[in-house]
Protein backbone atom coordinates (compact mmCIF):
# COMPACT_ATOMS: atom_id res chain seq x y z
CA UNK A 1 0.00 0.00 0.00
CA UNK A 2 1.59 3.55 -0.80
CA UNK A 3 1.69 6.25 1.06
CA UNK A 4 -1.36 8.00 -0.21
CA UNK A 5 -3.68 5.10 0.04
CA UNK A 6 -2.35 4.65 3.76
CA UNK A 7 -3.73 8.11 4.42
CA UNK A 8 -7.09 8.01 2.70
CA UNK A 9 -8.08 4.74 4.31
CA UNK A 10 -10.85 5.40 6.65
CA UNK A 11 -11.46 9.22 5.58
CA UNK A 12 -14.55 10.86 4.35
CA UNK A 13 -12.94 13.63 1.82
CA UNK A 14 -9.96 15.31 0.94
CA UNK A 15 -10.31 19.07 -0.48
CA UNK A 16 -8.43 18.66 -2.50
CA UNK A 17 -6.70 15.29 -3.07
CA UNK A 18 -4.48 16.50 -5.72
CA UNK A 19 -3.19 19.07 -3.88
CA UNK A 20 -2.16 16.10 -0.87
CA UNK A 21 -1.01 14.03 -4.29
CA UNK A 22 1.33 17.06 -4.41
CA UNK A 23 2.73 17.94 -1.51
CA UNK A 24 3.32 14.18 -0.56
CA UNK A 25 5.52 13.77 -4.05
CA UNK A 26 8.23 16.93 -2.57
CA UNK A 27 9.35 14.50 0.11
CA UNK A 28 8.94 17.31 1.99
CA UNK A 29 7.58 16.71 5.91
CA UNK A 30 3.96 18.21 6.02
CA UNK A 31 2.96 20.28 8.78
CA UNK A 32 0.13 18.13 10.32
CA UNK A 33 -2.74 19.59 12.52
CA UNK A 34 -5.56 18.53 14.06
CA UNK A 35 -7.75 20.17 17.14
CA UNK A 36 -9.28 18.85 20.48
CA UNK A 37 -11.11 21.35 22.46
CA UNK A 38 -10.72 20.23 26.08
CA UNK A 39 -14.31 19.63 26.82
CA UNK A 40 -14.29 16.53 28.65
CA UNK A 41 -11.63 14.84 30.77
CA UNK A 42 -11.49 11.48 29.30
CA UNK A 43 -11.10 10.54 25.51
CA UNK A 44 -12.86 7.64 23.93
CA UNK A 45 -12.36 5.71 20.84
CA UNK A 46 -14.40 8.38 19.19
CA UNK A 47 -11.63 11.08 19.46
CA UNK A 48 -8.90 8.12 18.14
CA UNK A 49 -10.22 8.62 14.87
CA UNK A 50 -8.16 11.43 14.33
CA UNK A 51 -5.87 10.49 16.27
CA UNK A 52 -4.86 7.23 14.86
CA UNK A 53 -4.65 8.84 11.61
CA UNK A 54 -2.18 11.55 13.35
CA UNK A 55 -0.19 8.27 14.23
CA UNK A 56 -0.56 7.37 10.59
CA UNK A 57 1.12 10.60 9.27
CA UNK A 58 3.82 10.50 11.79
CA UNK A 59 4.75 6.83 11.36
CA UNK A 60 5.17 8.35 7.63
CA UNK A 61 7.69 11.00 8.39
CA UNK A 62 5.25 13.48 8.99
CA UNK A 63 5.30 16.47 11.62
CA UNK A 64 2.28 16.07 13.86
CA UNK A 65 0.68 18.95 15.66
CA UNK A 66 -1.82 17.99 18.63
CA UNK A 67 -3.83 21.13 19.12
CA UNK A 68 -5.31 22.15 22.69
CA UNK A 69 -7.98 24.33 22.02
CA UNK A 70 -7.67 25.70 25.49
CA UNK A 71 -9.03 29.64 23.92
CA UNK A 72 -11.47 28.11 21.78
CA UNK A 73 -13.10 26.27 24.59
CA UNK A 74 -13.68 29.22 26.57
CA UNK A 75 -15.80 30.08 23.05
CA UNK A 76 -17.77 26.70 22.46
CA UNK A 77 -17.67 25.24 18.98
CA UNK A 78 -21.17 25.24 17.78
CA UNK A 79 -20.60 22.66 15.27
CA UNK A 80 -23.80 20.12 15.12
CA UNK A 81 -25.36 21.71 17.78
CA UNK A 82 -29.30 22.85 17.78
CA UNK A 83 -28.63 25.31 21.16
CA UNK A 84 -25.69 27.62 22.44
CA UNK A 85 -22.92 25.62 23.39
CA UNK A 86 -21.82 26.45 26.87
CA UNK A 87 -18.29 27.80 27.74
CA UNK A 88 -15.89 26.10 29.94
CA UNK A 89 -14.09 28.60 32.33
CA UNK A 90 -10.44 28.21 32.35
CA UNK A 91 -9.79 26.08 35.34
CA UNK A 92 -12.48 23.07 33.74
CA UNK A 93 -10.30 24.20 30.29
CA UNK A 94 -6.75 23.08 32.40
CA UNK A 95 -7.56 19.86 34.03
CA UNK A 96 -9.31 18.52 30.89
CA UNK A 97 -6.05 19.38 28.85
CA UNK A 98 -3.77 18.02 31.75
CA UNK A 99 -5.75 14.85 30.93
CA UNK A 100 -5.69 15.11 27.41
CA UNK A 101 -1.85 15.31 27.17
CA UNK A 102 -1.72 12.13 29.67
CA UNK A 103 -3.72 10.30 27.35
CA UNK A 104 -2.83 10.63 23.71
CA UNK A 105 0.86 9.39 24.11
CA UNK A 106 -0.83 6.23 24.32
CA UNK A 107 -1.05 6.41 20.43
CA UNK A 108 0.97 9.04 18.92
CA UNK A 109 5.03 9.01 19.30
CA UNK A 110 5.48 11.97 22.23
CA UNK A 111 9.53 12.40 20.88
CA UNK A 112 7.32 13.00 17.52
CA UNK A 113 4.44 15.16 18.09
CA UNK A 114 4.17 18.78 18.74
CA UNK A 115 1.96 20.22 21.76
CA UNK A 116 0.16 23.40 20.68
CA UNK A 117 -2.14 25.56 22.37
CA UNK A 118 -3.63 28.41 20.59
CA UNK A 119 -4.19 30.49 23.85
CA UNK A 120 -0.02 30.84 22.71
CA UNK A 121 -1.27 33.40 19.69
CA UNK A 122 -4.84 34.57 20.75
CA UNK A 123 -4.25 35.49 24.41
CA UNK A 124 -1.45 38.45 22.67
CA UNK A 125 -4.59 39.08 19.70
CA UNK A 126 -6.38 42.53 20.66
CA UNK A 127 -10.05 43.61 19.88
CA UNK A 128 -8.46 45.10 16.30
CA UNK A 129 -7.01 42.22 15.12
CA UNK A 130 -9.92 40.16 15.94
CA UNK A 131 -12.22 43.03 14.11
CA UNK A 132 -10.01 42.83 11.30
CA UNK A 133 -10.53 39.16 11.20
CA UNK A 134 -13.85 39.15 11.45
CA UNK A 135 -14.34 41.23 8.50
CA UNK A 136 -12.51 38.71 5.79
CA UNK A 137 -16.10 36.47 6.29
CA UNK A 138 -19.49 37.72 5.82
CA UNK A 139 -22.85 36.83 7.71
CA UNK A 140 -23.84 35.12 4.62
CA UNK A 141 -20.90 32.44 4.33
CA UNK A 142 -21.60 31.57 8.12
CA UNK A 143 -25.65 31.24 7.90
CA UNK A 144 -24.04 28.39 4.45
CA UNK A 145 -23.24 26.10 7.44
CA UNK A 146 -26.11 23.35 7.75
CA UNK A 147 -26.62 23.67 11.12
CA UNK A 148 -26.72 28.00 11.86
CA UNK A 149 -29.25 27.39 8.50
CA UNK A 150 -31.52 25.40 10.49
CA UNK A 151 -31.32 27.20 13.48
CA UNK A 152 -31.82 30.38 12.05
CA UNK A 153 -34.56 29.55 9.74
CA UNK A 154 -36.18 27.98 12.74
CA UNK A 155 -35.97 31.27 15.27
CA UNK A 156 -33.48 29.59 17.42
CA UNK A 157 -30.58 32.09 18.97
CA UNK A 158 -27.27 32.20 17.41
CA UNK A 159 -25.12 34.17 19.53
CA UNK A 160 -22.62 36.35 18.05
CA UNK A 161 -19.56 34.59 19.76
CA UNK A 162 -20.69 31.48 18.17
CA UNK A 163 -20.00 33.28 14.33
CA UNK A 164 -16.30 33.70 15.70
CA UNK A 165 -15.55 30.10 16.34
CA UNK A 166 -14.60 28.80 13.03
CA UNK A 167 -12.76 32.23 12.38
CA UNK A 168 -10.86 31.38 15.31
CA UNK A 169 -10.34 27.74 14.41
CA UNK A 170 -9.48 29.14 10.60
CA UNK A 171 -6.64 31.43 12.10
CA UNK A 172 -5.16 28.49 14.18
CA UNK A 173 -4.33 27.11 10.56
CA UNK A 174 -2.44 30.86 10.07
CA UNK A 175 -0.54 30.61 13.09
CA UNK A 176 0.35 26.94 13.07
CA UNK A 177 1.36 26.97 8.96
CA UNK A 178 -0.79 24.04 8.36
CA UNK A 179 -0.18 22.24 5.36
CA UNK A 180 -2.83 19.65 6.30
CA UNK A 181 -5.89 19.80 8.74
CA UNK A 182 -7.81 16.81 10.34
CA UNK A 183 -11.54 17.08 11.47
CA UNK A 184 -14.46 15.00 11.43
CA UNK A 185 -17.37 15.35 8.89
CA UNK A 186 -18.86 18.00 11.50
CA UNK A 187 -16.20 20.24 11.40
CA UNK A 188 -15.53 20.90 7.51
CA UNK A 189 -16.90 24.11 7.55
CA UNK A 190 -14.64 25.44 9.99
CA UNK A 191 -11.74 23.68 8.30
CA UNK A 192 -12.16 25.49 5.23
CA UNK A 193 -12.40 28.43 6.65
CA UNK A 194 -9.12 27.89 7.70
CA UNK A 195 -8.02 27.37 3.83
CA UNK A 196 -10.17 30.80 2.95
CA UNK A 197 -7.54 32.60 6.04
CA UNK A 198 -4.34 31.14 4.80
CA UNK A 199 -4.81 31.98 1.15
CA UNK A 200 -6.22 35.63 2.54
CA UNK A 201 -2.59 36.08 4.39
CA UNK A 202 -0.68 34.52 1.01
CA UNK A 203 -0.07 30.77 2.52
CA UNK A 204 -0.48 27.70 0.84
CA UNK A 205 -4.25 26.70 1.81
CA UNK A 206 -4.33 23.70 3.74
CA UNK A 207 -5.31 20.47 2.58
CA UNK A 208 -8.65 19.62 4.52
CA UNK A 209 -9.22 15.86 5.41
CA UNK A 210 -12.53 14.79 7.27
CA UNK A 211 -12.67 11.41 9.27
CA UNK A 212 -16.51 9.85 10.15
CA UNK A 213 -17.77 9.81 13.32
CA UNK A 214 -17.56 7.04 14.85
CA UNK A 215 -20.75 5.53 16.05
CA UNK A 216 -21.10 3.94 19.77
CA UNK A 217 -22.23 1.27 20.78
CA UNK A 218 -26.00 1.18 20.04
CA UNK A 219 -24.70 1.41 16.11
CA UNK A 220 -26.55 4.62 15.47
CA UNK A 221 -25.97 7.50 17.34
CA UNK A 222 -22.49 9.24 17.31
CA UNK A 223 -20.32 8.25 19.84
CA UNK A 224 -20.68 10.27 22.94
CA UNK A 225 -20.20 10.34 26.83
CA UNK A 226 -23.79 12.28 26.69
CA UNK A 227 -24.99 9.34 25.18
CA UNK A 228 -24.14 7.14 27.33
CA UNK A 229 -22.57 4.76 24.07
CA UNK A 230 -18.72 5.57 24.59
CA UNK A 231 -15.63 3.32 25.01
CA UNK A 232 -13.42 5.49 27.38
CA UNK A 233 -9.36 4.95 26.50
CA UNK A 234 -9.08 4.90 30.30
CA UNK A 235 -11.75 2.49 31.03
CA UNK A 236 -10.33 -1.14 32.91
CA UNK A 237 -9.32 -3.72 30.39
CA UNK A 238 -12.23 -5.90 30.97
CA UNK A 239 -14.70 -3.51 30.68
CA UNK A 240 -12.95 -2.42 27.74
CA UNK A 241 -12.66 -5.90 26.09
CA UNK A 242 -16.45 -6.40 27.20
CA UNK A 243 -17.91 -3.87 25.54
CA UNK A 244 -15.66 -4.28 21.90
CA UNK A 245 -17.40 -7.74 22.59
CA UNK A 246 -20.74 -6.61 22.69
CA UNK A 247 -20.29 -4.91 19.08
CA UNK A 248 -22.87 -5.94 16.52
CA UNK A 249 -21.16 -7.69 13.57
CA UNK A 250 -21.62 -4.74 11.20
CA UNK A 251 -20.27 -2.38 13.31
CA UNK A 252 -17.04 -4.34 14.34
CA UNK A 253 -16.13 -4.17 10.95
CA UNK A 254 -16.35 -0.70 10.85
CA UNK A 255 -14.17 0.25 14.26
CA UNK A 256 -11.65 -2.18 12.32
CA UNK A 257 -11.85 0.08 9.58
CA UNK A 258 -11.60 3.61 11.76
CA UNK A 259 -9.53 2.57 14.53
CA UNK A 260 -7.30 -0.83 13.97
CA UNK A 261 -3.51 0.42 13.47
CA UNK A 262 -2.43 -3.18 12.92
CA UNK A 263 -4.96 -4.86 10.42
CA UNK A 264 -4.10 -3.46 6.51
CA UNK A 265 -7.20 -2.78 3.77
CA UNK A 266 -6.44 -5.94 2.53
CA UNK A 267 -6.10 -8.08 5.51
CA UNK A 268 -9.42 -6.63 6.19
CA UNK A 269 -11.12 -7.63 3.24
CA UNK A 270 -9.53 -11.19 3.50
CA UNK A 271 -11.26 -11.51 6.96
CA UNK A 272 -14.83 -10.27 6.18
CA UNK A 273 -14.93 -12.69 2.89
CA UNK A 274 -13.81 -15.41 5.74
CA UNK A 275 -16.52 -14.14 8.05
CA UNK A 276 -18.99 -14.09 5.23
CA UNK A 277 -18.59 -17.67 4.11
CA UNK A 278 -18.80 -19.27 7.53
CA UNK A 279 -14.97 -20.06 7.38
CA UNK A 280 -14.24 -18.89 10.63
CA UNK A 281 -16.72 -17.51 13.23
CA UNK A 282 -17.03 -13.62 13.41
CA UNK A 283 -16.56 -13.98 17.35
CA UNK A 284 -12.61 -14.47 16.70
CA UNK A 285 -12.16 -11.11 14.42
CA UNK A 286 -14.17 -9.33 17.22
CA UNK A 287 -11.48 -11.35 20.11
CA UNK A 288 -8.73 -9.96 17.92
CA UNK A 289 -9.68 -6.56 17.42
CA UNK A 290 -10.55 -5.96 21.10
CA UNK A 291 -6.92 -7.83 22.15
CA UNK A 292 -5.58 -5.01 19.68
CA UNK A 293 -7.61 -1.93 21.35
CA UNK A 294 -7.12 -2.71 24.92
CA UNK A 295 -3.18 -3.45 24.11
CA UNK A 296 -2.86 -0.08 22.45
CA UNK A 297 -4.17 1.46 26.42
CA UNK A 298 -3.38 -1.44 28.62
CA UNK A 299 -0.09 -2.92 27.22
CA UNK A 300 -0.39 -6.55 26.65
CA UNK A 301 -0.78 -8.17 29.84
CA UNK A 302 -3.76 -6.01 29.99
CA UNK A 303 -5.04 -7.36 27.14
CA UNK A 304 -4.22 -10.82 27.54
CA UNK A 305 -6.34 -10.99 30.98
CA UNK A 306 -9.18 -9.43 29.73
CA UNK A 307 -9.42 -11.80 26.61
CA UNK A 308 -8.45 -14.59 29.18
CA UNK A 309 -11.17 -13.65 32.00
CA UNK A 310 -14.07 -13.44 28.87
CA UNK A 311 -13.56 -16.46 27.31
CA UNK A 312 -13.68 -18.65 30.69
CA UNK A 313 -16.87 -16.88 31.03
CA UNK A 314 -17.76 -18.87 27.26
CA UNK A 315 -16.18 -22.01 28.42
CA UNK A 316 -18.26 -22.12 31.63
CA UNK A 317 -20.99 -21.26 30.00
CA UNK A 318 -21.77 -17.89 31.42
CA UNK A 319 -22.62 -16.15 27.67
CA UNK A 320 -23.64 -17.74 24.63
CA UNK A 321 -21.60 -17.95 20.95
CA UNK A 322 -25.26 -16.79 19.66
CA UNK A 323 -26.59 -13.74 21.84
CA UNK A 324 -30.00 -12.45 20.65
CA UNK A 325 -30.16 -8.75 20.18
CA UNK A 326 -32.50 -7.11 21.73
CA UNK A 327 -33.87 -3.01 21.17
CA UNK A 328 -35.62 -1.00 23.93
CA UNK A 329 -37.17 2.48 24.02
CA UNK A 330 -36.14 4.79 26.86
CA UNK A 331 -39.06 7.51 25.78
CA UNK A 332 -37.62 9.88 28.77
CA UNK A 333 -33.25 9.58 27.95
CA UNK A 334 -33.20 6.86 30.71
CA UNK A 335 -35.01 3.22 31.34
CA UNK A 336 -35.19 1.86 34.73
CA UNK A 337 -33.41 -1.23 35.34
CA UNK A 338 -36.49 -3.48 36.09
CA UNK A 339 -38.49 -2.10 32.53
CA UNK A 340 -35.63 -2.66 30.37
CA UNK A 341 -35.43 -6.43 31.17
CA UNK A 342 -38.83 -6.48 31.29
CA UNK A 343 -39.25 -5.15 27.91
CA UNK A 344 -36.04 -7.24 26.07
CA UNK A 345 -38.32 -10.57 27.45
CA UNK A 346 -35.25 -11.26 29.86
CA UNK A 347 -38.19 -11.32 32.73
CA UNK A 348 -41.57 -12.20 32.79
CA UNK A 349 -42.34 -8.35 34.90
CA UNK A 350 -40.62 -5.91 36.50
CA UNK A 351 -41.79 -7.63 40.20
CA UNK A 352 -39.90 -10.48 38.44
CA UNK A 353 -36.84 -8.07 37.67
CA UNK A 354 -36.52 -6.93 40.87
CA UNK A 355 -36.76 -10.02 42.45
CA UNK A 356 -33.76 -11.26 40.04
CA UNK A 357 -31.64 -8.09 41.44
CA UNK A 358 -32.75 -9.06 44.86
CA UNK A 359 -31.07 -12.26 44.55
CA UNK A 360 -27.99 -11.07 42.59
CA UNK A 361 -28.76 -12.75 39.57
CA UNK A 362 -28.91 -9.86 37.14
CA UNK A 363 -25.31 -8.95 35.14
CA UNK A 364 -25.02 -6.06 32.72
CA UNK A 365 -21.66 -6.40 31.10
CA UNK A 366 -20.37 -9.15 33.10
CA UNK A 367 -20.97 -7.10 36.10
CA UNK A 368 -23.83 -7.79 38.97
CA UNK A 369 -26.45 -4.92 39.45
CA UNK A 370 -27.17 -3.86 42.84
CA UNK A 371 -28.86 -1.09 42.70
CA UNK A 372 -32.92 -1.44 42.52
CA UNK A 373 -33.05 2.21 41.16
CA UNK A 374 -30.44 2.01 38.28
CA UNK A 375 -31.32 4.04 35.20
CA UNK A 376 -29.90 3.24 31.57
CA UNK A 377 -29.14 5.72 29.29
CA UNK A 378 -30.66 5.96 25.52
CA UNK A 379 -27.53 5.19 23.82
CA UNK A 380 -26.47 2.35 26.16
CA UNK A 381 -25.56 -1.12 24.77
CA UNK A 382 -24.78 -3.80 26.95
CA UNK A 383 -25.09 -7.46 27.61
CA UNK A 384 -27.70 -8.74 30.21
CA UNK A 385 -27.97 -11.76 31.96
CA UNK A 386 -30.26 -12.95 34.52
CA UNK A 387 -29.74 -15.93 35.84
CA UNK A 388 -27.44 -18.61 34.16
CA UNK A 389 -29.47 -19.17 30.90
CA UNK A 390 -31.13 -15.60 29.87
CA UNK A 391 -28.90 -13.36 27.77
CA UNK A 392 -29.40 -10.52 25.41
CA UNK A 393 -27.34 -7.68 23.61
CA UNK A 394 -29.86 -4.98 24.64
CA UNK A 395 -29.91 -1.24 23.03
CA UNK A 396 -31.53 1.76 24.52
CA UNK A 397 -32.65 3.96 22.27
Amino acid sequence: MNALDEIKRGSQEILVEKELTERLATGRPLRVKAGFDPTAPDLHLGHTVLINKLRQFQDLGHHVMFLIGDFTGMIGDPSGKNVTRQPLNEEEIRENARTYQAQIFKILDQAKTEICFNSAWWKSMDAAGLIKLAAQHTVARMLERDDFDKRYKSGQAIAIHEFLYPLVQGYDSVAMKADVELGGTDQKFNLLVGRQLQEHVGQPPQVVMTMPILEGLDGVQKMSKSLGNTIAIDEPPREMFGKIMSLSDPLMWRYYELLSLDTSLEELAAMRAQADSGEVNPRDFKVRLGREIVTRFHGAAGAEDAVREFQQRFKKGELPEDMPERQVRAPGGRLPITNLLKEAALTKSTTEARRMIEQGAVRMDGERVEDLSLEVDAGTTGIFQVGKRRFARVTVS
